[in-house]
C-alpha cells in the first residue's frame, strides 16, 4: 500500500502563488519519506496569507522557483496515488502548472476530505476540515506547515482504512461515489417493542446510517439526528467502542455524557448490542 500526500501554502489568494510545498510518502501504513521546500512564488505576499502560515517574502528570497522544483515533484508524484485534503491543493498545482506552462502529472487523486465524509457519517455534512477531524481522531500535527498538513491528510486516510476495513483501492472508488443519503430522523412504529425510546447513532456503523435508522424505527424507536433532551439511547459504532481508550469520543458521545452528568437518563451501547436487543424484542413479539 503506497500513496503520496501533498500540501501547498500560497502567498496570496491566487492559488498559483505557491510559496511552500510539502510531500509525504506513505508505504505499508507508515511514512517512508518527507520532502518540503520553500518556493519563490514570483508574486506578492498578502498579509492574510502570511498570518495563516507565517511565511514572508524575506523567507523565500533565496528559495527556488516552482519550475526549478518541477523535476523533483514529478519524481515524487508521477504514477502515484496522490492524497490532498479537499481540492485546494489539486487546483493550486494545476494553476501553477498553467502559469509556468509545464506539463501535468500522470497520477490518481484521492481527496481525504471526501474519505472523511464517507468513513464517519457524523462528519458527512460538516466538521470534515483537517483541523477538526485530526483533533477528533487524535492526530497531532502543526497546521499550515506544508509537510505537516500533508502527513495529517495521509494519516486520516490510514485511519479510515483501519476503521472501515476498506483498503486504498476501495477508497479510490468510494470517495467518488455519492454520499449515502436516506431518511435519518424518523418516528418510531407505535406497535414496536421499543416504542418510547429516542435513539441517536454515532460513529462508523456496519450498515448505512439510513438503514440503521429504519431498523430502529421499525422496532419502535424515534430516531434523532443529534443528541438532545429527548434522547434516551445513544448507539455507538462497534469500532468506536473498541477504540475509545486513548481516543477522542464523538461530539454526540460527549454531549450524551454531559447530559447524563446532569441527570438525564441516556443509555450508551454498541451497535451490535443494539442489534441483539432489537432482534430479541422482535422474537418476543411473535
Amino acid at each position: 500500500m503506497r500513496f503520496v500526500a501533498i500540501d501547498f501554502e500560497t502567498a496570496n489568494p491566487n492559488l498559483a502563488s505557491i510559496c511552500q510545498i510539502g510531500v509525504v510518502v506513505f508505504e505499508n501504513g507508515s511514512v517512508s519519506k518527507t520532502w518540503q521546500s520553500l518556493v519563490d512564488p514570483e508574486d506578492y505576499f498578502d498579509g492574510m496569507n502570511v498570518s495563516i502560515h507565517g511565511i514572508t517574502e524575506d523567507d523565500v528570497k533565496d528559495a527556488p522557483t516552482f519550475p526549478t522544483l518541477f523535476s523533483n515533484l514529478r519524481i515524487l508524484l508521477e504514477k502515484q496515488i496522490v492524497v490532498s485534503h479537499t481540492s485546494f491543493d489539486r487546483v493550486a498545482l494545476g494553476r501553477v502548472l498553467e502559469k509556468d506552462e509545464l506539463s501535468g502529472f500522470d497520477c490518481t487523486w484521492l481527496d481525504s476530505a471526501r474519505v472523511v465524509r464517507r468513513a464517519w457519517p457524523d462528519f458527512s455534512d460538516s466538521g470534515y476540515g483537517l483541523s477538526n477531524i485530526t483533533e477528533v481522531l487524535g492526530i497531532v500535527f502543526r497546521h499550515h506547515v506544508a509537510h505537516e498538513d500533508a502527513r495529517a491528510a495521509g494519516e486520516v486516510v490510514l485511519r479510515a482504512i483501519k476503521d472501515t476495513g476498506k483498503n486504498l483501492e476501495d477508497w479510490l472508488i468510494r470517495a467518488n461515489q455519492p454520499l449515502s443519503r436516506g431518511l435519518i430522523a424518523q418516528e418510531g412504529n407505535p406497535e414496536g417493542p421499543l416504542f418510547g425510546e429516542f435513539v441517536v447513532f454515532t460513529g462508523a456503523l456496519s450498515m448505512h446510517r439510513h438503514e440503521a435508522a429504519k431498523m430502529a424505527a421499525d422496532a419502535g424507536c424515534s430516531v434523532l439526528v443529534g443528541v438532545n433532551k429527548s434522547t434516551t439511547l445513544l448507539v455507538v459504532g462497534d469500532q468506536d467502542i473498541k477504540q475509545l481508550a486513548g481516543h477522542e469520543k464523538s461530539s454526540k458521545h460527549r454531549k450524551a455524557e454531559a447530559l447524563i452528568a446532569i441527570g438525564q437518563s441516556i443509555r450508551i451501547i454498541g451497535e451490535s448490542d443494539f442489534g441483539k436487543i432489537v432482534g430479541l424484542n422482535s422474537v418476543s413479539r411473535r
